[in-house]
Formats: structure tokens, C-alpha cells, sequence
């Protein structure tokens, strides 16, 4: 009997060390997924320059931009394109580029919070509504609820009903997108929870919330990569919506959607007022939705060789 036991223990020791092993080398393949990623797809590694230099733009506004994006100048109002105003001068006389340089700052932040804060919530609560009968139902038939709006219209009513304010426009949009995240994270812990691991857990006495964030949330972390990197755009779009509704950032705030709102009377006079920032927004746009799609590509294993 001693010797088998040991012999045991060293099969035992041995197995465990293989699973260790076999994990680390799974997490190390998903930073060698994305990195092959941005060295093989072009448009996922253009997409991320863009969003490098958006970022850049953002943090350095007061040193890159060269002029003040809130002072008048009424006499020098919708000046088309010159060596001392690249883009042109707005309907305030207020310099066109230095204004996109400061609305990279709202629409950076309006799509990174709210995504980040949405992710969280949705995470969460679709760990508890994939672990449990009656929090399952009562989470995914609000997330049916939110998700049964369209998202637009429901950020609107938010905002009316809380007024227009940058503040209320990351509730608004923290709440209009955490559904999709929550969908997503209770359908794979719902087939994680029958894995091996999960029972081999649960047979030991490992507490539901160790369960949930030290063995189900890793296995996740692909699929919320993916969410995150397509939800961003989404917030930007969003907001850039509603800041042209009027419902958004407000006067003299330098945000894109509210700078087209501003000056599109002057579309066919001075189209270039209008149409920097638009340009802006797409570049934005497609940047985050390439590096989405290349993420989703590199991450999904039906998509590998």
C-alpha cells in the first residue's frame, strides 16, 4: 500500500504539472494570436495606428493644436483652407482643427468609459445569471428589456429624462450596452460550468464566486476582447448622434457630432466645417472596427488552420 500510494502521488503530481503547463501555454497563445494578428492583417494593424495617433492627439491637444477651440473670432468666420488654418475656420471663426483635435478627447473617453463600465456590469452579471436558476432569470429578462429598445432611442429618453450633460451621456450609454456583453458571458459560462475543471472545483468545496472569477471569467476573456474593441465604436457613433440631436455634449463643448450639427447650414458654402469632423469620426470608426474584426478572426477557433 505505501508504495502505490507514492506512486499515486508522483502519477497525481505529474498530471497536475501537465495541466499547469498546458494552461500557461493557452494563455500565452491568445498575445501570440493577437500579435500574429496585427503582423499578418493589414487592416487590423492600420486600424490600430489610427487609434495610436487618435490617442496621441488626445492626451497632447493643448501642445498640438494651435489655437484656443473656445475663442471667437468673428471676423475671420468660415475661412476656407490656408497655411495658418489648415482646416479652415468655423461659423465663430474658431480654428476647425483645433477643435478635431480637442473632440478626440470626448470621443475617446465617451467611448472608452462607458464600454469599459458596460463590460464590467455585463460581465458580471452574466457570471451570476449563468451560475444560478433565479438570478438567471431575473438578469436575462432585463437584459430582454434593454435590449428590445433600440439603443438610440433609449439613450434619447435617458438623457431627456436626465438632462444633457457628459455625465448623463456615460450613464445612458452605460446602460443601453451592457446586455449584449451579459448574453454572451451567461451562455459560455453555462457550457464551462459542466467542464471537468468546474466539477473538479465544486467537488472540492471552491465557493460559487472563487468558481466564477478564478476558473470561468479567464476562459471569457477572448470573447470580451472582441465585445470591448466592437463596442467602442459603437459609443462613439452613439454619442456623435446624440450631440448632433442636441441631447449630447453642448455649446461650446468641441465635440465631432455637435460640430457637424453646428455648421451644417454652411454644407454647401463651406463644406469643409462640416466634413473634418465627419471624416474624423469615420477614421475612428473603421480603426476600431478593423481591430475588432482581427481580434475576432484570431481569437474564434473556427477561424484558425
Amino acid at each position: 500500500m505505501p508504495i502505490d500510494l507514492s506512486i499515486e502521488d508522483e502519477n497525481n503530481t505529474f498530471v497536475f504539472e501537465q495541466e499547469q503547463e498546458s494552461e500557461i501555454v493557452e494563455t500565452e497563445s491568445i498575445f501570440e494570436h493577437i500579435k500574429q494578428m496585427f503582423l499578418t492583417d493589414r487592416l487590423a494593424a492600420a486600424g490600430a495606428i489610427v487609434i495610436l495617433l487618435f490617442i496621441i492627439i488626445a492626451v497632447f491637444a493643448p501642445f498640438l493644436a494651435p489655437y484656443d477651440p473656445y475663442t471667437n473670432n468673428l471676423e475671420n468666420r468660415l475661412a476656407p483652407m490656408n497655411a495658418k488654418h489648415i482646416l479652415g475656420t468655423d461659423a465663430f471663426g474658431r480654428d476647425v482643427l483645433t477643435r478635431i483635435f480637442y473632440g478626440a478627447r470626448i470621443s475617446l473617453v465617451i467611448g472608452l468609459v462607458p464600454s469599459v463600465v458596460a463590460l464590467v456590469i455585463g460581465t458580471v452579471l452574466g457570471l451570476i445569471a449563468g451560475l444560478g436558476k433565479t438570478a438567471d432569470f431575473i438578469i436575462m429578462r432585463l437584459a430582454d428589456i434593454v435590449l428590445s429598445f433600440p439603443s438610440l432611442l433609449l439613450a434619447i429618453v435617458i438623457m431627456y429624462t436626465l438632462g444633457a450633460s457628459l455625465l448623463n451621456l456615460f450613464i445612458a450609454l452605460s446602460i443601453i450596452d451592457w446586455g449584449v456583453t451579459a448574453r454572451t458571458v451567461r451562455a459560455q459560462t453555462l457550457s464551462l460550468r459542466e467542464k471537468e475543471f468546474v466539477e473538479a472545483a465544486r467537488a472540492l468545496g471552491v465557493k460559487k464566486r472563487k468558481i466564477m472569477f478564478r476558473h470561468i471569467l479567464p476562459n471569457c476573456i477572448p470573447s470580451l476582447m472582441v465585445i470591448f474593441t466592437l463596442d467602442i465604436p459603437l459609443a462613439v457613433l452613439a454619442e456623435a448622434s446624440l450631440s448632433f440631436l442636441g441631447v449630447g455634449a453642448q455649446p461650446p463643448q468641441a465635440s465631432w457630432g455637435l460640430m457637424v450639427f453646428e455648421n451644417k447650414p454652411f454644407l454647401f458654402s463651406a463644406p469643409w466645417v462640416a466634413l473634418a469632423p465627419g471624416i474624423a469620426i469615420i477614421l475612428l470608426v473603421l480603426a476600431f472596427n478593423f481591430v475588432g474584426d482581427g481580434l475576432r478572426d484570431a481569437l474564434d477557433p473556427f477561424m484558425q488552420d
